[in-house]
């Protein structure tokens, strides 16, 4: 599966506005897939100083539970969206591989759609969270690191990946309208060789690829 590519067609055939939006979105979700990854290498970081000192100095890092735990909503949401536009995520194949055209595409947007249902339900049942949290002062029991950064990322994150979701809808509604429009940043289902091709290109670039082929 890939995620296709807005190039390659004139200018009055592209939807200008939704790959703008797209663009602009793709910036936000790859700052927060960045943020992500640094509070994984900071904590991995913090578990080594932890390490050293509880064995070398019989020192160990004061509320290192209590980091571990808030920076956990950090990296198993805030690259969310971003895993939901590279098509990161796994997905199940067996029938929509035998799909094409409109039916395929009706699926895929009624898929869709339901897991936009699903993350709204999140982000209210998360936001909820987060406010009581907000209101009562929470704090962790160790060092009494207040909660609700935490429990912000989780709303805001889901609240993005809603976002890249209502896009790929309609995303889809456009190929559900006209099956021979070009796909514009929606999963696009491919065949074993064409997936190792694309993985190739982005490892060595368009042009090696391109040369090997001459």
């Amino acid at each position: 599966m890939n995620i296709s590519d807005p190039g390659g067609r004139s200018s009055s055939e592209r939807p200008v506005t939704y790959i703008r939006f797209d663009g602009w979105l793709g910036h936000v979700e790859n700052a927060f897939n960045l943020f992500a990854a640094f509070s994984i290498l900071a904590l991995m970081l913090l578990a080594v100083v932890q390490v050293v000192g509880r064995l070398a100095f019989n020192t160990p890092v004061p509320g290192f539970i209590d980091i571990t735990e808030q920076a956990m909503a950090i990296f198993a949401f805030a690259g969310v969206a971003y895993c939901q536009r590279v098509g990161g995520h796994i997905r199940m194949e067996l029938v929509l591989g035998r799909l094409s055209g409109r039916t395929l595409y009706v699926c895929e947007m009624l898929g869709v759609l339901l897991i936009a249902f699903t993350v709204a339900l999140l982000i209210w049942g998360s936001w909820f969270h987060f406010d009581r949290s907000w209101a009562i002062g929470d704090s962790t029991m160790d060092i009494r690191l207040p909660t609700w950064p935490s429990k912000l990322m989780v709303p805001v994150a889901l609240g993005l990946l809603f976002l890249r979701l209502l896009l790929q809808v309609y995303g889809y509604a456009r190929l559900v309208a006209d099956p021979s429009r070009e796909p514009y940043a929606v999963p696009v289902i491919e065949g074993v060789e064409e997936h190792a091709r694309h993985e190739i290109e982005e490892a060595l670039g368009d042009d090696v690829v391109e040369g090997d082929a001459k």
